[in-house]
């Protein structure tokens, strides 16, 4: 939830922006509140405007367009596991120690990655629920499972061409699911850069000491500045929500990965 501390920093810094400009209003001299100097000052404005609201426009499509990609690639990963688990149920006995690895693997992506929810029984492996990387996916406990599944995999005896063929399509299965898994973890990084981030604010807090500075003093321009500010902070959190998509309030969902631990269950 580290999102709406952020969010409500801008909305504090935004809102203070505008007290500020209203502060220094009664100090300035009647030629600074020329007809001339207010209209230098709005056109200034009025490009910053243009800018932060043609940036922001540009950073909501990309991130959610990130949100949307990072979800197809989880329910791309969440298939492969139910393509490989299928091949290795064809294959036959011999493949209960790979499919009780690639539930180990499965169990312990849903846990280590959606922490708020309550952790699903089974897992062998001791895995940490506070993540301290963008994603657990990478992490050593779970790269150490599908070593241990791949080797499994290749140590499957051959006892005819039916099985040979078998074992060849769970390989080319793992090395599919191993591509999905890999490219899940190079996507889902953080894409709104802090320096970035803290630019953005700056551009917005100056908007907001210009509306305070050319505003009288009354409750509506109060009002106005609080909920401009509001609105501007929403925003904010919701760019920032999308771009963790596995933390905060909204979340890529876990359904894909137990609807594939159903399927290894059965």
């Amino acid at each position: 939830m580290t999102n709406v501390p952020d969010a409500t920093i801008v909305l504090l810094a935004l809102i203070a922006s505008g007290m500020i400009g209203q502060f220094v209003r009664p100090m300035l001299r009647e030629r600074h509140l020329s007809r001339e100097s207010i209209e230098a000052v709005q056109l200034v404005i009025g490009m910053l405007v243009t800018f932060a609201a043609l940036v922001l426009g540009l950073l909501t499509a990309s991130v959610k367009t990130s949100f949307d990609t990072t979800d197809g690639y989880m329910r791309g990963l969440s298939a492969e596991i139910i393509r490989l688990d299928t091949e290795l149920r064809e294959y036959g006995p011999d493949t209960e120690g790979a499919r009780r690895l690639l539930r180990q693997y499965t169990i312990g992506v849903i846990n280590s990655t959606w922490t708020e929810e309550p952790p699903v029984p089974g897992g062998d492996v001791p895995l940490v629920r506070k993540r301290t990387t963008d994603v657990q996916f990478e992490s050593s406990p779970l790269g150490d499972i599908l070593d241990r599944m791949e080797r499994e995999i290749h140590a499957l005896p051959l006892q005819d061409p039916y099985h040979l063929r078998v074992q060849a399509e769970c390989e080319a299965r793992f090395q599919q699911l191993a591509n999905a898994r890999w490219r899940l973890i190079e996507h889902v990084h953080a894409s709104l850069k802090t320096p970035f981030y803290v630019v953005l604010v700056f551009w917005l807090a100056v908007v907001f000491a210009n509306l305070g500075l050319s505003a009288p003093r009354n409750a509506l321009v109060y009002v106005t500045i609080g909920l401009g500010a509001l609105s501007i902070a929403s925003v904010i959190l919701m760019l920032r929500e999308l771009d963790s998509p596995f933390d905060g309030v909204i979340v890529i969902s876990s359904e894909p990965m137990h609807d594939a631990l159903a399927h290894l269950s059965r």
